[in-house]
């Protein structure tokens, strides 16, 4: 699942495509069209638009999604890159099987302003999280943290690309380990087998 330029899912197609790959993904779903259906679409990996304009609420919206998500039968669904907050329909249907990239270290700067909070505070070091998706805004189980120095004259925009280079290694590492070896949580801790 993605909105934007869909970097973080195609790093994660690139491991896919692997001639060992332990997983495929079986489809990408949009909230908006953007450069990520682009790149699935020239992957030849089928692609669900479920734009929130296009149902009455958001309650309606988070039916469509899981419906829609549901049609494609994952085992695992990654967040990568979608600037949504799941719904509990969504959540009641593939809890403890979503996983998401956030670009910082939580608990810490949750929300869509991580990098710029992060740097707004101050801080000498930030990084990316991996985590289980849960009902609340990047509190679920984490999974797999990586750190990335701040430098002096970062800007939200260079932070966020060293961020990204990061997450594009992390995630699909992650990503593989989970579907090889399996999670197990046990409350706010969770760790791969």
């Amino acid at each position: 699942m993605a909105s934007g330029t869909g970097s973080l899912m195609a790093a994660i197609m690139d491991l896919a495509a692997a001639d060992d790959a332990p997983f495929q993904v079986v489809g990408v779903v949009v909230d908006r069209d953007c450069a990520a259906a682009d790149r699935a679409i020239d992957a030849d990996i089928p692609v669900i638009l479920c734009s929130l304009r296009d149902y009455d609420d958001r309650s309606a919206w988070d039916a469509g999604l899981t419906a829609a998500v549901a049609e494609l039968a994952p085992e695992w669904v990654v967040t990568a890159g979608f600037m949504k907050i799941l719904g509990p329909e969504f959540l009641g249907r593939f809890g403890g099987r979503i996983v998401n990239s956030h670009p910082a270290l939580l608990p810490a700067f949750p929300g869509a302003h991580g990098v710029s909070d992060a740097l707004a505070y101050g801080v000498k070091v930030t990084g990316t999280t991996v985590h289980l998706v849960d009902g609340g805004v990047d509190t679920g189980p984490i999974l797999a943290q990586r750190i990335v120095e701040v430098l002096p004259d970062d800007t939200e925009e260079t932070l966020h690309e060293r961020i990204k280079e990061v997450e594009r290694v992390l995630l699909p590492e992650t990503v593989h380990a989970v579907v090889t070896r399996g999670v197990v949580t046990d409350g706010r801790k969770a760790h791969i087998k």
